[in-house]
């Protein structure tokens, strides 16, 4: 299967090279940042150097994947390639929009012939090596078209285990992102727990070494988890007291589009809100707690932490 990629950051660049690298199917990449396009024609794709160059470069009925931050950039690329797409083609998102969004735009692109899926996606950095979980929402022949190259992306499953390829359809337009929106909303609750109990080790009478104390977490306990496995790095990389970090912890919306939807169907959501105001009270007054959230956030996703001035 051939597949065009808009967006080669951290995910997209890592998506495109795991197809090359895996499989028999080609990409036909682009971003804005020519250095990426290079990068993604080391792995073995095809380089554009605009949208209109990347269509040009699909046989019909196209695949094109987008990959660009939520808002905005996926909308005027949609936009975009909606232009420029046949009857029949197909557009996939990526990204983190809000799946509101997702069901409008199947609906305007239905309208058009066009077929449009919604891919929740987590993995962050470490996507290229173990995979990526994806949350798909779309309508069931979008979704059979994409299906090869989800069974790449996802992680493959151990020998014996019938669950298969870490991917799963949820059903129309939207679900896919509406899942992944609750992903993110439980993850802040699970990183603020894990934030706030090293910060109650950290500050205890006793010298805890709290890289020790992830690492065995991870090793029988109840509380293990890949979050876990993170914090043992985030305390290899950063030191006991992660004093070079700023407690600074920004968010991606999701965790706010959760809690929204709490409201709206009346289910209380006090963890997930707790977490998020966390984040805000960071922002002017952030501590150890604070420091631990940006640590975490930066291991799985390589989001940009702040660090204190002098730091190197």
């Amino acid at each position: 299967m051939q597949i065009g990629f808009i967006g080669l950051g951290k995910m997209g660049g890592n998506m495109v090279h795991r197809i090359q690298r895996d499989s028999e199917h080609t990409c036909v990449a682009f971003d804005f940042d020519p250095g990426k396009v290079a990068e993604a024609e080391s792995h073995g794709a095809s380089g554009a150097a605009s949208i209109e160059e990347m269509v040009g470069q699909l046989e019909a009925p196209r695949a094109v994947w987008v990959m660009v931050p939520a808002g905005d950039p996926t909308e005027a690329t949609v936009k975009a390639l909606a232009e420029l797409l046949e009857p029949g083609d197909l557009i996939v998102d990526g990204g983190n929009s809000n799946f509101h969004d997702d069901i409008r735009r199947a609906g305007e692109l239905t309208s058009r012939n066009l077929h449009y899926v919604d891919v929740g996606t987590s993995g962050g950095i470490w996507g290229l090596d173990t995979g990526y979980c994806m949350m798909v929402g779309g309508h069931d022949e979008g979704v059979a078209r994409l299906t090869p190259i989800l069974d790449v992306l996802a992680p493959q499953p151990a020998d014996g285990d019938p669950f298969g390829p870490g991917w799963r359809h949820f059903g129309a337009p939207g679900a896919g992102h509406y899942v992944k929106m609750v992903h993110n909303g439980v993850e802040y609750g699970l990183m603020q727990a894990y934030a706030e109990g090293f910060e109650l080790m950290h500050g205890s009478r006793f010298d805890i070494d709290l890289k020790e104390v992830a690492g065995l977490w991870n090793r029988g306990s109840v509380v293990r988890s890949w979050l876990c496995e993170l914090a043992e790095l985030a305390f290899e990389a950063e030191g006991n007291d992660l004093e070079d970090l700023r407690g600074h912890v920004s968010d991606s919306g999701e965790g706010r589009w959760t809690i929204f939807d709490g409201i709206d169907q009346d289910v209380p959501t006090p963890v997930i809100t707790a977490a998020l105001y966390a984040r805000f009270y960071s922002r002017g007054h952030g501590d150890y707690t604070h420091r631990m959230l940006a640590a975490l956030r930066n291991q799985f996703g390589g989001h940009a932490v702040e660090r204190s001035a002098g730091a190197g």
